[in-house]
Protein backbone atom coordinates (compact mmCIF):
# COMPACT_ATOMS: atom_id res chain seq x y z
CA UNK A 1 0.00 0.00 0.00
CA UNK A 2 1.30 2.89 -1.01
CA UNK A 3 -0.13 6.48 -0.67
CA UNK A 4 0.46 9.01 -3.55
CA UNK A 5 0.26 13.04 -3.63
CA UNK A 6 -0.83 15.60 -6.16
CA UNK A 7 -2.11 12.81 -8.55
CA UNK A 8 -3.91 13.68 -11.57
CA UNK A 9 -7.37 11.77 -11.46
CA UNK A 10 -8.02 12.44 -15.49
CA UNK A 11 -6.97 8.44 -15.78
CA UNK A 12 -9.69 7.37 -13.71
CA UNK A 13 -12.97 9.37 -14.76
CA UNK A 14 -14.59 8.71 -18.03
CA UNK A 15 -14.93 12.47 -17.92
CA UNK A 16 -11.80 12.60 -18.64
CA UNK A 17 -11.54 16.08 -16.29
CA UNK A 18 -8.51 16.39 -15.26
CA UNK A 19 -8.57 17.39 -11.05
CA UNK A 20 -5.85 16.42 -9.06
CA UNK A 21 -5.79 14.23 -5.55
CA UNK A 22 -4.09 15.90 -2.70
CA UNK A 23 -3.89 11.88 -1.78
CA UNK A 24 -4.31 8.63 -3.69
CA UNK A 25 -4.10 5.01 -3.06
CA UNK A 26 -5.21 1.87 -5.03
CA UNK A 27 -6.11 -1.25 -2.82
CA UNK A 28 -6.48 -4.45 -4.31
CA UNK A 29 -7.30 -6.51 -1.28
CA UNK A 30 -9.32 -6.01 1.63
CA UNK A 31 -7.16 -5.98 4.46
CA UNK A 32 -5.73 -3.28 2.66
CA UNK A 33 -8.81 -1.28 2.30
CA UNK A 34 -9.28 -1.84 6.19
CA UNK A 35 -5.79 -0.25 6.73
CA UNK A 36 -6.70 2.17 4.20
CA UNK A 37 -10.05 3.22 5.93
CA UNK A 38 -8.46 2.76 9.40
CA UNK A 39 -5.67 5.99 8.63
CA UNK A 40 -7.26 8.28 11.02
CA UNK A 41 -4.61 11.09 9.75
CA UNK A 42 -6.66 10.96 6.18
CA UNK A 43 -9.96 11.79 8.54
CA UNK A 44 -11.79 12.87 4.78
CA UNK A 45 -12.47 10.12 2.33
CA UNK A 46 -12.86 9.57 -1.33
CA UNK A 47 -13.76 5.94 -2.70
CA UNK A 48 -13.16 5.68 -6.56
CA UNK A 49 -14.37 2.71 -8.57
CA UNK A 50 -14.55 2.88 -12.26
CA UNK A 51 -14.96 6.63 -12.29
CA UNK A 52 -17.88 6.72 -14.72
CA UNK A 53 -20.82 7.67 -13.25
CA UNK A 54 -19.29 10.94 -11.47
CA UNK A 55 -18.05 14.65 -12.78
CA UNK A 56 -15.55 16.24 -11.00
CA UNK A 57 -15.88 19.80 -10.77
CA UNK A 58 -12.62 20.74 -8.54
CA UNK A 59 -9.32 19.17 -6.84
CA UNK A 60 -9.79 16.29 -4.16
CA UNK A 61 -8.45 17.26 -0.79
CA UNK A 62 -9.38 14.29 0.80
CA UNK A 63 -7.59 10.82 0.48
CA UNK A 64 -8.98 9.33 -2.82
CA UNK A 65 -9.17 5.36 -2.61
CA UNK A 66 -9.16 3.56 -5.91
CA UNK A 67 -10.96 0.15 -5.31
CA UNK A 68 -8.62 -2.16 -7.10
CA UNK A 69 -10.06 -5.74 -6.22
CA UNK A 70 -10.53 -8.34 -8.89
CA UNK A 71 -11.97 -11.84 -9.05
CA UNK A 72 -15.01 -13.73 -10.70
CA UNK A 73 -15.94 -17.01 -8.57
CA UNK A 74 -19.26 -19.40 -9.14
CA UNK A 75 -20.11 -19.82 -5.72
CA UNK A 76 -22.99 -22.76 -6.57
CA UNK A 77 -24.55 -24.12 -9.19
CA UNK A 78 -27.69 -26.57 -10.52
CA UNK A 79 -29.13 -27.50 -13.44
CA UNK A 80 -31.43 -24.11 -14.30
CA UNK A 81 -29.15 -21.66 -12.35
CA UNK A 82 -25.79 -20.11 -11.32
CA UNK A 83 -24.79 -18.07 -8.64
CA UNK A 84 -21.66 -15.75 -9.29
CA UNK A 85 -19.81 -13.78 -7.11
CA UNK A 86 -17.63 -10.73 -8.78
CA UNK A 87 -15.23 -8.18 -6.90
CA UNK A 88 -16.06 -4.09 -7.06
CA UNK A 89 -12.97 -3.44 -8.79
CA UNK A 90 -14.38 -6.08 -12.22
CA UNK A 91 -14.85 -3.74 -15.23
CA UNK A 92 -18.39 -4.44 -15.75
CA UNK A 93 -18.40 -5.36 -19.40
CA UNK A 94 -15.71 -7.45 -19.24
CA UNK A 95 -17.58 -9.38 -16.42
CA UNK A 96 -20.74 -9.28 -18.45
CA UNK A 97 -18.74 -11.16 -21.55
CA UNK A 98 -17.72 -13.60 -18.94
CA UNK A 99 -21.41 -14.68 -18.42
CA UNK A 100 -21.79 -14.65 -22.25
CA UNK A 101 -18.56 -16.53 -22.53
CA UNK A 102 -20.05 -19.08 -19.81
CA UNK A 103 -23.47 -19.17 -21.56
CA UNK A 104 -25.19 -17.74 -18.21
CA UNK A 105 -28.06 -15.00 -18.98
CA UNK A 106 -29.97 -12.86 -17.38
CA UNK A 107 -26.84 -9.70 -17.94
CA UNK A 108 -26.77 -9.92 -22.00
CA UNK A 109 -29.07 -6.21 -21.95
CA UNK A 110 -26.80 -4.86 -19.87
CA UNK A 111 -23.81 -5.02 -22.28
CA UNK A 112 -21.34 -2.17 -22.29
CA UNK A 113 -22.10 0.02 -19.53
CA UNK A 114 -19.35 1.68 -18.40
CA UNK A 115 -17.84 1.38 -15.17
CA UNK A 116 -16.92 -1.36 -12.44
CA UNK A 117 -18.81 -4.16 -11.02
CA UNK A 118 -19.24 -2.01 -7.28
CA UNK A 119 -20.64 1.08 -8.42
CA UNK A 120 -23.48 -0.92 -10.27
CA UNK A 121 -25.76 -1.73 -7.48
CA UNK A 122 -25.12 1.61 -6.13
CA UNK A 123 -26.61 3.32 -9.01
CA UNK A 124 -29.15 0.07 -9.69
CA UNK A 125 -27.81 0.31 -13.26
CA UNK A 126 -30.08 -0.49 -16.14
CA UNK A 127 -30.69 -0.49 -20.01
CA UNK A 128 -33.16 -1.67 -22.56
CA UNK A 129 -35.79 -3.39 -20.35
CA UNK A 130 -33.59 -5.07 -17.53
CA UNK A 131 -31.53 -3.48 -14.27
CA UNK A 132 -29.29 -4.86 -11.79
CA UNK A 133 -31.77 -5.79 -9.05
CA UNK A 134 -33.35 -8.24 -11.85
CA UNK A 135 -30.33 -10.50 -11.30
CA UNK A 136 -28.74 -9.29 -7.87
CA UNK A 137 -28.94 -11.59 -4.70
CA UNK A 138 -26.76 -9.69 -2.45
CA UNK A 139 -23.21 -6.89 -1.97
CA UNK A 140 -20.89 -7.33 0.37
CA UNK A 141 -19.89 -4.33 1.82
CA UNK A 142 -17.58 -2.91 4.49
CA UNK A 143 -18.82 -0.24 6.91
CA UNK A 144 -16.71 2.56 6.73
CA UNK A 145 -17.19 3.66 10.33
CA UNK A 146 -16.73 -0.11 11.95
CA UNK A 147 -15.04 -1.49 9.05
CA UNK A 148 -17.26 -4.67 9.45
CA UNK A 149 -18.44 -6.51 6.59
CA UNK A 150 -22.00 -6.24 5.63
CA UNK A 151 -23.70 -8.02 3.31
CA UNK A 152 -26.61 -6.35 1.90
CA UNK A 153 -29.89 -8.67 0.06
CA UNK A 154 -32.23 -7.37 -2.61
CA UNK A 155 -34.47 -5.55 0.21
CA UNK A 156 -31.83 -4.09 2.27
CA UNK A 157 -30.75 -2.50 -1.01
CA UNK A 158 -34.05 -0.67 -1.33
CA UNK A 159 -33.48 -0.22 -5.15
CA UNK A 160 -35.62 2.56 -7.05
CA UNK A 161 -34.81 3.46 -10.65
CA UNK A 162 -31.18 4.57 -10.60
CA UNK A 163 -31.18 4.33 -7.16
CA UNK A 164 -30.12 2.18 -3.83
CA UNK A 165 -29.71 2.80 -0.20
CA UNK A 166 -25.89 3.93 -1.26
CA UNK A 167 -27.70 7.01 -2.63
CA UNK A 168 -30.19 7.59 0.07
CA UNK A 169 -29.26 7.11 3.93
CA UNK A 170 -26.51 4.72 3.30
CA UNK A 171 -24.72 7.45 1.15
CA UNK A 172 -20.82 7.60 2.09
CA UNK A 173 -21.19 4.89 4.73
CA UNK A 174 -20.11 1.89 3.24
CA UNK A 175 -18.28 0.68 0.42
CA UNK A 176 -19.01 -1.75 -1.56
CA UNK A 177 -16.45 -4.72 -1.74
CA UNK A 178 -18.53 -7.51 -4.15
CA UNK A 179 -21.66 -8.46 -5.68
CA UNK A 180 -23.38 -11.90 -5.58
CA UNK A 181 -25.48 -12.23 -9.07
CA UNK A 182 -28.16 -15.03 -9.92
CA UNK A 183 -28.19 -16.14 -13.41
CA UNK A 184 -29.66 -18.32 -15.72
CA UNK A 185 -28.00 -21.62 -17.16
CA UNK A 186 -30.75 -22.36 -19.83
CA UNK A 187 -34.44 -21.50 -20.53
CA UNK A 188 -32.91 -17.74 -20.70
CA UNK A 189 -36.06 -15.08 -20.33
CA UNK A 190 -34.49 -13.13 -23.46
CA UNK A 191 -35.86 -8.83 -23.65
CA UNK A 192 -35.81 -8.05 -26.82
CA UNK A 193 -38.95 -5.85 -27.03
CA UNK A 194 -37.27 -2.55 -25.44
CA UNK A 195 -35.36 -0.08 -27.75
CA UNK A 196 -34.12 -1.32 -31.27
CA UNK A 197 -33.06 -4.25 -29.93
CA UNK A 198 -35.47 -6.71 -32.01
CA UNK A 199 -35.10 -4.50 -35.46
CA UNK A 200 -31.27 -5.04 -34.66
CA UNK A 201 -31.54 -8.38 -34.81
CA UNK A 202 -33.98 -8.22 -37.64
CA UNK A 203 -30.97 -6.65 -39.48
CA UNK A 204 -28.70 -9.38 -38.55
CA UNK A 205 -31.19 -12.05 -39.82
CA UNK A 206 -31.75 -13.47 -36.35
CA UNK A 207 -34.69 -14.95 -35.71
CA UNK A 208 -33.81 -16.82 -32.66
CA UNK A 209 -31.53 -14.59 -30.69
CA UNK A 210 -29.19 -16.68 -28.42
CA UNK A 211 -28.29 -14.55 -24.76
CA UNK A 212 -24.70 -13.54 -26.80
CA UNK A 213 -27.05 -12.43 -29.86
CA UNK A 214 -28.89 -10.04 -27.58
CA UNK A 215 -25.78 -8.83 -25.91
CA UNK A 216 -24.15 -8.30 -29.85
CA UNK A 217 -27.15 -6.31 -30.56
CA UNK A 218 -26.62 -3.91 -27.58
CA UNK A 219 -23.29 -3.65 -28.12
CA UNK A 220 -23.79 -2.32 -31.78
CA UNK A 221 -26.70 -0.02 -30.89
CA UNK A 222 -24.83 1.33 -27.89
CA UNK A 223 -21.86 1.78 -30.33
CA UNK A 224 -23.99 3.43 -32.64
CA UNK A 225 -25.38 6.15 -29.98
CA UNK A 226 -23.02 6.50 -27.62
CA UNK A 227 -19.10 7.83 -28.11
CA UNK A 228 -15.91 5.86 -26.57
CA UNK A 229 -15.21 7.77 -23.41
CA UNK A 230 -11.60 6.45 -24.84
CA UNK A 231 -12.19 8.95 -27.16
CA UNK A 232 -14.86 11.39 -25.90
CA UNK A 233 -14.55 12.14 -22.22
CA UNK A 234 -18.51 11.16 -21.31
CA UNK A 235 -20.61 9.82 -18.43
CA UNK A 236 -22.92 7.67 -20.06
CA UNK A 237 -26.45 9.14 -19.71
CA UNK A 238 -25.78 11.88 -17.62
CA UNK A 239 -29.69 12.06 -16.57
CA UNK A 240 -32.58 9.86 -15.71
CA UNK A 241 -35.38 9.81 -17.31
CA UNK A 242 -38.04 11.50 -15.45
CA UNK A 243 -41.54 10.03 -14.46
CA UNK A 244 -44.29 11.79 -14.37
CA UNK A 245 -48.17 11.20 -13.43
CA UNK A 246 -50.16 10.41 -16.29
CA UNK A 247 -52.15 13.01 -15.89
CA UNK A 248 -49.44 15.42 -15.98
CA UNK A 249 -48.31 13.08 -19.67
CA UNK A 250 -51.76 13.88 -21.17
CA UNK A 251 -51.68 17.65 -20.97
CA UNK A 252 -47.77 17.16 -22.33
CA UNK A 253 -49.44 15.41 -25.35
CA UNK A 254 -51.80 18.36 -25.76
CA UNK A 255 -48.89 20.59 -26.70
CA UNK A 256 -46.27 17.66 -27.60
CA UNK A 257 -48.44 14.63 -29.37
CA UNK A 258 -45.20 12.55 -30.48
CA UNK A 259 -43.62 12.90 -26.92
CA UNK A 260 -42.95 8.82 -26.10
CA UNK A 261 -43.19 7.42 -22.86
CA UNK A 262 -42.98 3.89 -20.85
CA UNK A 263 -45.48 2.43 -18.31
CA UNK A 264 -44.39 2.65 -14.83
CA UNK A 265 -47.28 2.24 -13.17
CA UNK A 266 -51.13 2.61 -12.62
CA UNK A 267 -50.52 6.39 -12.28
CA UNK A 268 -46.87 7.18 -13.71
CA UNK A 269 -45.35 6.86 -16.57
CA UNK A 270 -41.30 7.66 -17.59
CA UNK A 271 -40.84 9.82 -20.21
CA UNK A 272 -37.34 10.04 -22.35
CA UNK A 273 -35.14 12.56 -21.01
CA UNK A 274 -32.97 12.15 -24.71
CA UNK A 275 -36.36 12.99 -26.37
CA UNK A 276 -36.76 16.09 -24.14
CA UNK A 277 -33.64 17.18 -24.32
CA UNK A 278 -33.51 16.90 -28.08
CA UNK A 279 -37.01 18.32 -28.76
CA UNK A 280 -35.42 21.67 -26.89
CA UNK A 281 -32.89 21.70 -29.08
CA UNK A 282 -29.59 20.99 -27.25
CA UNK A 283 -29.05 17.44 -29.20
CA UNK A 284 -25.60 17.82 -31.01
CA UNK A 285 -24.61 21.59 -29.35
CA UNK A 286 -21.32 22.46 -28.76
CA UNK A 287 -20.17 25.29 -26.48
CA UNK A 288 -16.46 25.32 -27.06
CA UNK A 289 -14.55 22.57 -25.86
CA UNK A 290 -17.84 20.63 -24.24
CA UNK A 291 -21.30 19.65 -25.41
CA UNK A 292 -23.81 17.56 -26.13
CA UNK A 293 -23.18 14.36 -28.40
CA UNK A 294 -24.76 14.44 -31.78
CA UNK A 295 -26.24 10.88 -31.75
CA UNK A 296 -27.44 10.84 -28.12
CA UNK A 297 -28.67 13.95 -26.39
CA UNK A 298 -28.73 12.37 -23.11
CA UNK A 299 -24.93 12.52 -23.31
CA UNK A 300 -22.63 15.32 -22.34
CA UNK A 301 -19.32 15.26 -23.74
CA UNK A 302 -15.94 16.80 -22.87
CA UNK A 303 -14.30 17.00 -26.18
CA UNK A 304 -10.78 17.52 -24.96
CA UNK A 305 -10.10 20.40 -22.19
CA UNK A 306 -13.42 20.99 -20.25
CA UNK A 307 -13.58 21.54 -16.69
CA UNK A 308 -16.33 20.07 -14.87
CA UNK A 309 -17.65 23.13 -13.78
CA UNK A 310 -18.24 23.44 -17.77
CA UNK A 311 -19.91 20.67 -18.21
CA UNK A 312 -22.12 21.10 -14.68
CA UNK A 313 -23.37 24.70 -16.24
CA UNK A 314 -24.32 23.07 -19.75
CA UNK A 315 -26.12 20.21 -17.57
CA UNK A 316 -28.11 23.16 -15.45
CA UNK A 317 -28.89 24.98 -17.94
CA UNK A 318 -30.14 21.46 -19.77
CA UNK A 319 -31.97 21.44 -16.73
CA UNK A 320 -33.55 24.90 -16.59
CA UNK A 321 -34.82 25.19 -20.20
CA UNK A 322 -36.57 22.16 -19.40
CA UNK A 323 -38.58 22.80 -16.50
CA UNK A 324 -39.33 25.62 -18.77
CA UNK A 325 -40.62 24.33 -22.14
CA UNK A 326 -42.26 21.14 -20.42
CA UNK A 327 -42.87 21.81 -17.12
CA UNK A 328 -40.49 18.45 -16.20
CA UNK A 329 -37.83 18.38 -13.99
CA UNK A 330 -34.91 16.16 -15.30
CA UNK A 331 -32.48 14.80 -12.05
CA UNK A 332 -28.90 14.40 -12.78
CA UNK A 333 -27.77 10.78 -12.93
CA UNK A 334 -24.00 11.00 -12.38
CA UNK A 335 -22.57 12.45 -8.78
CA UNK A 336 -21.60 15.88 -9.09
CA UNK A 337 -18.03 15.89 -6.64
Amino acid sequence: MQIKHDISLKPFNTFGIDVSAKHFVSVSNIDGLKAVLALKEYPDKLILGGGSNMLLTKDQDKLVIHINLKGITIVSQDEDFVIVKANAGENWHEFVLWCMAHDFGGIENLSLIPGNVGTAPIQNIGAYGVELKDIFVSCDSLSLDSLETCTFSKTDCQFGYRDSIFKQHGKNKYVVTSVTFRLTKRNHLLHVNYGTISSELESLNITNPTIQDISKAVISIRESKLPNPKVIGNSGSFFKNPIIPKNQYKTLLLNFPDVPSYPVSEDSVKVPAGWLIEKAGFKGKRFGDYGVHKNQALVLVNYGQATGSDILKLAKLIQITILRIFNISIEAEVNIL
